[in-house]
């Protein structure tokens, strides 16, 4: 495993490198999405059962889940394991309900003006399928959907060989209020959830994460429905002092470089002497891991140890990263907090590993990647509401403002927009 330590213009380059790590998709994959996208829009129900025999293996009669197969996910779960799922989504939920937004009006005499928030008709949630089971990403996306207010919530998944779901994925979103499951996945759920089908009605919109070819479908729907955004690779950065300890830092570390050889784990510190340990234990841990494997070639493409001249010079590098996941291991987190700018979540102190936040503590686990957390946020219960303006004038504040309405009109070349206000005003003549 090649992982160095680095400073100065060795930094520099080490993060250039990760410009690159976000595997801009092929021009033919983008033509398959779009030849998907097609088919699933023109043969419906057709389209998908044939995609999910082909893709997933799987001889499918009926596409939605039914009750009898959730009553049997929970009794392969277990009670024990539906606990945890409970208590993870009640602190989810709590975190969510403080994010709602209400409706407001100024009431004047003569002018009132407002905002009416209102949630979603409906939304499809995307679920990865395959070998693993991802219960925490069904809950992240489908409570704050729930706490919004949204009343048809959809999840679509793909199943295995056996044409089912993964149980833990079941019963996750029948604890997170979710009704309508559908086994599907790729490129071709996207499209039913876009589009609708005669068994899948469609969604307002689709949020969720997935492979390259869901994340390329969702570009391409987005308009005729709305998303969340363009996931890319997992990364985590953690800032430390002398302070942290280099076991728990390096299985931070570890623990977003198992996601994927493209995910990113990054320190950035200002004691030399604490990198050289995080690197010997970073190796010691490595060494054991399961995914062994898949670590080391993201550490070896994506992984930097990086010393800076102080612990500010480490969150100003932070803050041009702008990372998924931000880590301040260090003595005192809140002196470093209002210095960050950019950061999808962010953990403060020696207890608060990354993976807290994405199983437990309430806060959501659906990130901005790749850097765009410098303009987006977490996915919240704002996703899923719209708001709506309201004015009302009387005759006499519309009499007030009307001639600087026409005038306005009239600098943008809009003879129509000055004619309709100034009807009104001829009002009294007529």
């Amino acid at each position: 495993m090649r992982l160095s330590i680095v400073k100065g213009e060795g930094l520099k380059e080490a993060v250039a490198r990760l410009e690159g790590r976000a595997g801009t998709a092929q021009e033919d994959a983008r033509q398959r999405v779009l030849e998907i996208l097609t088919e699933v829009r023109e043969k419906g129900d057709e389209a998908l059962l044939a995609y999910t025999e082909r893709f997933d293996g799987a001889k499918l009669e009926n596409l939605q889940v039914s009750e009898k197969e959730i009553a049997e996910a929970y009794a392969i779960v277990g009670e024990k394991a539906a606990a945890i799922l409970e208590r993870s989504a009640a602190n989810i939920r709590a975190f969510h309900e403080q994010q709602k937004q209400a409706s407001f009006m100024n009431f004047g005499e003569e002018v009132k003006l407002g905002q009416i928030v209102r949630p979603l008709a409906s939304a499809g949630i995307y679920v990865p399928g395959g070998r693993a089971a991802y219960p925490s990403s069904v809950l992240m996306n489908a409570i704050p959907a729930s706490v919004a207010g949204v009343e048809r919530i959809v999840m679509v998944t793909p199943p295995g060989k056996d044409g089912r779901v993964t149980p833990m994925t079941l019963v996750a979103a029948r604890v997170a209020g979710v009704k309508e499951i559908y086994k599907v996945g790729g490129a071709q759920a996207v499209a039913a959830l876009a589009y609708g089908t005669k068994t899948l009605p469609a969604v307002d919109k689709i949020v969720g994460p997935g492979n390259l070819y869901v994340a390329l479908a969702k570009r391409e729907v987005f308009g005729q429905v709305g998303i969340d955004m363009i996931a890319g690779p997992s990364e985590i950065l953690v800032v430390a002092d002398a302070s942290a300890n280099p076991v728990y830092v390096a299985a931070d570390l570890l623990s977003q470089a198992e996601h994927d050889p493209l995910a990113a784990a990054i320190l950035l510190t200002d004691d030399e002497k604490l990198a050289q340990r995080i690197l010997l234990e970073v190796e010691r841990q490595t060494a054991a891991a399961p995914r062994r494997e898949i670590i080391e070639r993201s550490l070896e493409d994506y992984g930097i140890l990086g010393v800076t001249d102080s612990l500010e010079a480490a969150v100003d590098q932070a803050n041009a990263i702008a990372p998924e996941h931000l880590e301040l291991a260090v003595a005192d987190p809140f002196a470093l907090l209002g210095r960050v700018r950019n950061a999808g979540s962010i953990f403060l102190g020696h207890y608060a590993p990354e993976p807290l936040g994405d199983y437990f503590a309430g806060p959501n686990h659906v990130l901005p990647t790749n850097g765009t957390a410098r303009f987006s946020s977490p996915l919240g219960v704002y996703d899923f509401v719209k708001r709506s303006s309201v004015i009302h004038y009387t005759k006499e504040a519309l009499q007030k403002v009307g001639q600087d309405i026409m005038d306005f009109a009239g600098l943008e070349g809009l003879f129509a927009h000055g004619q309709a206000v100034s009807v009104r005003m001829k009002e009294d003549e007529r």
